[in-house]
């Protein structure tokens, strides 16, 4: 965690507080380079900020952006890209990396799951944001209008938050009307070299409003995907490094890295999870269940059940589909309407 506040204390101390609509100017700049910058977000009674690192090669390239932190709990991400800034140099870059190490700081800093504890808002589902809302809203326009906008390829990284038992995946959203871009993405998943790959449904009208920052990016016409990597709120070293090694290779795929990276042999062929099953608490109560993420289901399969607080069994959670558990609640406390399990349906 030292990393994060060395990180941010440098970009306030050197690089000052950088002007919005500045990212467009230092991606133009034909130079190889760093820059560390801190970009200020506030209200007139809430402030806060957004670190934001520019890597930029000799050689032209597309703009890839790495973000993490979306969701402060989720740590593994964060700790990826916090050594993935100390380990990517300038030299071994064509065209741009736009790095956000954590973007929502005050979720991170206050422990505090999902939300932003300034204003109780989930980034996740404040996209594209807006420039007269909350901080939070605040947060989704800055990364909507001056880093989405200006990424090639959009990578947003999570993983299970402090009550999320998850499976490690990427994932990509099936738009059909930008092929070019849903191949890149799907190319860029297999590159990756994770086992899991997963494709939502895309069905998005140009009004509609996003939620989340890869979808944002999806509905922009940009290539987006997301890893998910991680859980119950602890840093995993194997996660760590599964993301370390998953962003490399898209680096290497996309022609952004010119380094060497150390690429293990997959043991295991990759499964393409072409739909899901999301099974939500139908009330609230206390959740029992022996299964995990990446456990076999079948339809009918009871899954777990749940209690009230004097132990009695009101209800029991029972499976629709055939599948594997791509992520479930993980801790005891559930709330109704909540995603229970998502079970991921195997492409045949």
């Amino acid at each position: 965690m030292k990393i994060i506040l060395k990180t941010a204390v440098f970009a306030l101390l050197f690089c000052g507080i950088l002007p919005k609509a500045q990212i467009r100017k230092i991606l133009s700049e034909n130079r190889s380079f760093r820059k560390d910058t801190v970009v200020s977000i506030g209200t007139d009674t809430q402030k806060t900020y957004i670190p934001v690192t520019v890597i930029k090669g000799k050689n032209k390239g597309p703009v890839f952006t790495v973000i993490a932190g979306i969701h402060g709990y989720e740590y593994p991400p964060i700790i990826a890209v916090q050594e993935l800034l100390t380990e990517i140099k300038p030299e071994n870059i064509n065209g741009a990396l736009v790095i956000v190490p954590v973007a929502s700081v005050e979720s991170f800093q206050k422990r505090m799951p999902f939300v932003n504890p300034l204003d109780g808002k989930n980034l996740n589902n404040a996209f594209p944001g807006s420039k007269d809302g909350t901080v939070t809203d605040k947060i989704a326009d800055f990364i909507t209008k001056e880093i989405i906008s200006n990424s090639d390829i959009f990578l947003d990284i999570h993983g299970g938050d402090a009550n999320e038992d998850l499976l490690p995946f990427v994932c990509f959203y099936d738009r059909k009307d930008k092929e070019n871009k849903t191949d890149l993405a799907l190319n860029l998943s297999k590159a990756s070299g994770m086992k899991n790959i997963v494709s939502y449904p895309y069905n998005l009208k140009p009004s509609d409003q996003s939620k989340y920052a890869f979808k944002e990016a999806t509905q922009q016409g940009i290539t987006a995907l997301s890893i998910e990597a991680g859980k119950l709120g602890t840093v995993q070293r194997e996660n760590v490094d599964l993301i370390k090694n998953a962003v490399f290779r898209m680096l290497k795929f996309s022609g952004n890295y010119k380094g060497r990276i150390s690429v293990k042999k997959n043991s295991e062929p990759q499964r393409f999870f072409s739909s899901q099953d999301y099974i939500r608490v139908p009330e609230n109560g206390i959740f029992y269940s022996m299964l995990k993420s990446g456990d076999e289901v079948r339809k009918n399969q009871i899954l777990g059940y749940i209690t009230d607080e004097f132990g009695n069994r009101k209800k029991d959670i029972i499976s629709q589909s055939d599948g594997i558990i791509l992520y479930k609640i993980g801790t005891p406390p559930v709330n109704r309407n909540e995603t229970l399990f998502c079970i991921g349906i195997i492409q045949k």
